[in-house]
């Protein structure tokens, strides 16, 4: 079974109806790492209604949080709303400063001006959440229920906190947060209570009293979540390794949810998604690949893949270079095979077939469209990138591909060439795949041969300009090149990297010279011979 098939048979143990949640803080740009945890509710979602469940799967946006600190993207005028809720103070615009005019005229608040994006990311990658705005149910009266119960057993709530995570809260502590009158939650002090007013002094000394059934303040998050679990209904929800250590929130909120009159939801911890060679992406410190950034590169089947195929426990290392062109190639081989058909041969081993029921379960969950089978362009990634670089327009590509008039490339394989087009131009391409073929002498390359690496070269020149231009054939030349003066075949890619490319090493030689013209080729390790004589 598919790691989302077996959550969602244990949901089934629990009842036929379900809401699976997962929730964000938009506090700086989306990145990757928040896909794994909205991809790992909607695969469980997915499979829960695969299962015959009933689930509606919502994203909870934590727009009620502060501003915490000034971020390395935002101008130092955002010092004045640290402490104030992230969905009621202006957007940034393009120079980091507070947006006043947006905020005023069009109401683009700090949260929605990240959260809006990855929005737009979710529904190109097939994720169409409902929305729960956290801000909003604190004002509309969505909290209000949980907010008296945890401000009636405040010393209750004290004690599970202490006695879970084992650290001790301040004597002032209360389970709820007021905002002062210039509309922040730092520095307020709770200094009593009488329903349905919650009493304090602000960091100015200033005094003051807060409705808790208007919701203008929050519940501290160890209350926050299982009051949203209550008032929302929630019975499943995926959340980072932080949120369920040993005395984390998980631990504290399954007591206080409770005291709510509601059983905890169904827990799912996932690891963190790291930036190869940088560690833990993260929005506040900008070490991020954003999911558009992301899309633009590669397919949304292959983010989906990567998130279906690793189980939640398992930390995944995301890398922009070879590792996601390794991973878009495993992505077309797998879809290009018939599992079904795999699955039925009596002689496979217990271990193979469940791995071959991971990699169906992994194939269906990567599918943009539910019920639909995954598209797959039956062109691998990396030979594509070879195209991609040594033909001047598309239609060589296509040419190539044994497309044109009679038979056009499929929507598929024209996205995935602009794609990779994008790909090639970016930063993020990897340098030992990228290709440039040069058309004139690399003179100081030259100069440095020895009498062996001409040799080679003229003896390269001359098979190759008699031999059948096809992938075998060239290779069989570059390899004769040299055997022919018993000197090592890797002279003949020195030399033939050397004449091409201006350089000693690169990709693949052989499928390169393959996709090129041959007379081209045959001119250019000819210029390079006659400044030799």
């Amino acid at each position: 079974m598919h790691w989302a098939d077996v959550v969602a048979v244990n949901l089934a143990r629990r009842g036929k109806k379900h809401i699976i949640s997962t929730g964000i803080t938009p506090s700086g740009e989306f990145h990757i790492g928040h896909l794994r945890e909205i991809l790992t509710g909607e695969m469980i979602s997915r499979a829960a209604m695969d299962a015959g469940l009933d689930v509606e799967f919502i994203f909870i946006v934590d727009d009620a949080d502060p501003l915490r600190r000034v971020y390395p993207f935002l101008d130092d005028e955002y010092h004045q709303y640290i402490g104030h809720q992230i969905g009621n103070i202006p957007a940034p615009n393009a120079d980091g400063k507070p947006d006043h005019e947006r905020f005023n005229n069009e109401g683009l608040n700090y949260a929605d001006y990240f959260l809006n994006p990855f929005l737009e990311a979710l529904r190109t990658i097939g994720v169409n959440p409902r929305i729960v705005k956290n801000l909003a149910a604190y004002r509309n009266g969505k909290f209000t229920e949980c907010i008296k119960i945890a401000c009636d057993n405040a010393e209750a709530i004290r004690e599970i906190i202490e006695r879970v995570s084992g650290r001790e809260l301040p004597q002032q502590w209360f389970p709820w947060s007021p905002i002062d009158a210039a509309g922040s939650l730092e520095g307020v002090t709770v200094t009593g209570y009488d329903y349905p007013f919650v009493h304090f002094i602000d960091a100015q000394g200033n005094t003051g009293s807060s409705d808790i059934t208007e919701g203008r303040g929050k519940l501290p998050w160890r209350i926050d979540w299982p009051a949203k679990w209550s008032w929302i209904g929630v019975t499943c929800e995926a959340f980072g390794k932080d949120h369920g250590a040993s005395g984390g929130s998980y631990d504290t909120g399954k007591e206080i949810s409770q005291l709510f009159g509601y059983d905890a939801p169904q827990p799912l911890v996932y690891e963190w998604i790291s930036l190869k060679g940088k560690g833990a992406m993260s929005s506040s410190s900008g070490n991020t690949i954003g999911p558009m950034e992301a899309l633009e590169l590669v397919p949304p089947e292959i983010l989906r893949f990567l998130i279906a195929q690793s189980k939640p426990n398992k930390a995944i290392e995301f890398d922009a270079g070879m590792n996601l062109v390794n991973l878009a190639d495993e992505y077309e081989r797998s879809c290009a095979r018939n599992l079904e058909e795999e699955l039925m041969d009596e002689t496979l081993s217990r271990r193979r077939k469940v791995h071959l029921e991971d990699l169906v379960g992994t194939i269906r969950l990567s599918s943009i469209e539910r019920n639909k089978k995954s598209d797959y362009s039956n062109v691998s990634f990396r030979h594509l990138a070879l195209l991609a670089q040594t033909k001047t327009d598309d239609q060589q590509v296509w040419e190539s591909l044994g497309l044109g008039n009679n038979k056009p490339p499929s929507k598929i394989l024209v996205d995935r060439l602009n794609k990779m087009r994008t790909w090639i131009n970016s930063p993020h391409f990897p340098e030992e795949m990228r290709i440039t073929i040069i058309n004139h002498v690399p003179q100081d390359i030259m100069e440095n041969l020895d009498q062996d690496e001409v040799m080679v070269l003229r003896n390269l020149t001359e098979l190759l300009s008699q031999c059948r231009w096809d992938l075998d054939s060239i290779a069989d030349c570059i390899i004769e090149s040299a055997k022919s003066i018993d000197k090592s075949p890797r002279i003949a890619y020195t030399v033939a990297y050397s004449c091409l490319m201006g350089s000693k090493k690169g990709p693949k030689l052989a499928p390169i010279i393959a996709e090129l013209n041959k007379q081209d080729v045959i001119n250019q390790f000819t210029r390079c011979l006659d400044i030799l004589n």
